[in-house]
C-alpha cells in the first residue's frame, strides 16, 4: 500500500518538474527564487572555502619550510626599563 503512494507521489512530482520544463516557469513565487538565490551563494561560499583550503595546503606542502624569516624587532628600545 505505501509502495503504491510513494510511487504516486513520486510520479505526482516528476510530472510537476516536467510541466514547469515546458512552461519555462521554473519558480512558483518570489520566495522560491529567494531561497534558490540563497542556497546558490551558500554553496558557492562552501566551494571558494575548499578551494581556498586546498591553495593554502598545496602552498605550505610545496614550499621549502626549513628556511623561516627571522623575526625582528620593530620599534626602539626603551632604556628606562633596563636596571
Amino acid at each position: 500500500m505505501e509502495d503504491r503512494n510513494i510511487q504516486e507521489d513520486f510520479q505526482d512530482q516528476f510530472n510537476d518538474v516536467v510541466s514547469r520544463f515546458q512552461s519555462k516557469e521554473f519558480f512558483q513565487s518570489d520566495w522560491d527564487i529567494a531561497s534558490f538565490a540563497v542556497f546558490f551563494i551558500f554553496i558557492g561560499m562552501v566551494l571558494l572555502l575548499f578551494i581556498l583550503v586546498l591553495v593554502r595546503c598545496c602552498c605550505c606542502c610545496c614550499c621549502d619550510d626549513d628556511e623561516k624569516p627571522r623575526r625582528r624587532k620593530v620599534g626602539i628600545d626603551n632604556m628606562a626599563l633596563e636596571p
